[in-house]
């Protein structure tokens, strides 16, 4: 749900608010699976639900990182970072990332987005920065807290 007002014209106004949260969503076996085949990352805490249920600190197996980030794309469109009058959005990289608790395998996540600058570059443009705090239902510490940049162009 977009926020009343909130277009690339008056991006700025919105810095240090709350953008918003996303739906949850599962993280199930068969998403990490297929990312380990995309990525090639078959590492068996990710991708071996045996062993890693027997030998895992964790009990089972647990999201790749780059998977936790790589949701932030969905999460962006989902709540609505990008303004509806933003023709394009390009990913400009991250400023910071910090994985800090392990998503185990049928874990829901979701994505609380705070906008953290707007930085007008030249006309129809702006660099946004937005941090992403990935949260794990029923634990207390996030899976993964991120700044992303991302240019939003207008026509």
């Amino acid at each position: 749900m977009a926020l009343e007002g909130y277009r690339l014209s008056t991006i700025a106004e919105f810095v240090g608010r709350s953008v918003g949260v996303s739906d949850w969503v599962v993280i199930e076996q068969k998403r990490i699976d297929q990312f380990a085949e995309c990525t090639d990352d078959h590492q068996w805490i990710h991708v071996d639900v045996e062993r890693a249920a027997r030998e895992s600190a964790f009990g089972s197996t647990v999201a790749h990182g780059y998977l936790t980030l790589a949701l932030l794309a969905r999460f962006t469109y989902e709540v609505g970072l990008v303004p509806a009058d933003a023709d394009q959005a390009f990913n400009y990289g991250l400023d910071r990332v910090r994985f800090m608790t392990p998503v185990r395998a049928g874990a829901r996540v979701r994505d609380r987005i705070t906008l953290l600058a707007a930085e007008p570059k030249g006309p129809g443009r702006v660099l946004v920065k937005a941090q992403h705090t990935i949260e794990i239902d029923g634990e207390a510490k996030p899976a993964m807290v991120a700044e992303a940049l991302a240019m939003l162009v207008a026509s």
